[in-house]
């Protein structure tokens, strides 16, 4: 039985080819997956049923062997959450919004993450492994199919849930590569983002790629041993280099370097901070999302009040810094990265 999820059209020519079965077949499959998002064979209707059969005896399609855990909706009805378990047992987390624009979706790298950041539940229990081309691609298809019956799809991308990009960098951008073609998802790379905790040799590559994909930093801290407190991979990979390489592929691309920055009560949400963080980013290509902390009991960390979040903001806009706060969505979910996942596999323990 051979995978065929994920395939380019010419690799899945050649795959029906070697069962006999003609190159216009693998077209209409490949419309019926990637366009109409259906993943059983014999819904395909300009297929006959003998060749049905043989496509059933010898190939299989991702998406109809994931199991949905679980699905949870925000009480606002625009923020949908899913716990996908893969074929290994794996599992991974799905974020599906719903904006003014349509759909965007946020997709996991990883299952788990090596990172360790001391904010963030996806690092929590580590990284088990990278996830394939094709688990990541899954992610958007199975929200298309749960949006086709109301003619909706995922228009919007962002690689910033459970793991690190640039650690799976052949997967994750393979992905996205198959995402953009006309005959898939046609999906504009300006409408793509990955994140990154600033691991710089995969920004490089990201460069040397040149497609227009948003690159979204996760920064937190500009004081040397607050960041490395924070994300220990400021030890390998300073931030300020970080931002350094940042700023070359926003010259190179010409595309607007995001920051993100989580404030954290009482440890990086003073108006110094705020300061030095300006200063950093002054004539730099960059904008700043300012984060409030979701609560990770097992951290302790909490959020800031709304005063000192917006005299925090008022600091970097009177510096000329474009800041703006992030439009918090499915909070009543667990929709932030790994808190899902993590309280699932805590139940599975006990």
């Amino acid at each position: 039985m051979v995978e065929i999820f994920g395939l380019e059209l010419d690799k899945l020519i050649e795959e029906f080819k070697k069962v006999g079965l003609p190159a216009f077949r693998a077209k209409q499959v490949f419309q019926w997956v990637y366009q109409k998002a259906v993943f059983d064979f014999s819904q395909m209707r300009n297929i006959s049923k003998a060749d049905m059969e043989k496509l059933a005896s010898n190939f299989s399609l991702l998406p109809a062997k994931i199991k949905v855990l679980q699905e949870l909706q925000s009480q606002d009805g625009i923020t949908g959450k899913f716990l996908l378990e893969l074929e290994d047992g794996a599992t991974v987390e799905t974020v599906l919004m719903h904006h003014d624009y349509g759909y965007s979706i946020c997709v996991s790298s990883q299952v788990g993450c090596d990172m360790h950041c001391s904010f963030c539940a996806s690092g929590l229990l580590g990284c088990v492994r990278s996830l394939t081309k094709a688990e990541i691609l899954v992610q958007v298809y199975i929200c298309n199919n749960r949006l086709k019956d109301g003619n909706g799809k995922v228009a919007r991308i962002v690689v910033m849930g459970s793991g690190e990009p640039m650690l799976n960098f052949d997967n994750v951008f393979g992905a996205l590569e198959f995402l953009h073609s006309e005959d898939t998802a046609n999906m504009s790379y300006r409408n793509m983002t990955v994140s990154t905790c600033g691991v710089i040799p995969g920004i490089k590559r990201m460069t040397e790629l040149n497609h227009p994909i948003n690159l979204a930093i996760s920064l937190h801290a500009v004081r040397e041993n607050l960041r490395t407190e924070l994300m220990p991979v400021n030890k390998a990979y300073p931030f300020v280099w970080v931002i350094g390489v940042a700023e070359e592929y926003a010259k190179v691309t010409g595309r607007e370097v995001t920051y993100e920055y989580i404030l954290i009560k009482d440890k990086n949400d003073s108006q110094e901070d705020a300061k030095l963080l300006a200063n950093f980013l002054k004539f730099k290509h960059a904008s700043v999302n300012i984060i409030p902390a979701n609560p990770v009991p097992e951290h302790g960390w909490e959020r800031p009040g709304a005063m000192r979040i917006d005299k925090f903001l008022t600091v970097l806009n009177n510096n000329h810094i474009n800041a703006t706060l992030r439009k918090e969505m499915g909070t009543d979910i667990n929709a932030a990265c790994g808190q899902l996942r993590n309280n699932y596999l805590k139940g599975k323990k006990l």
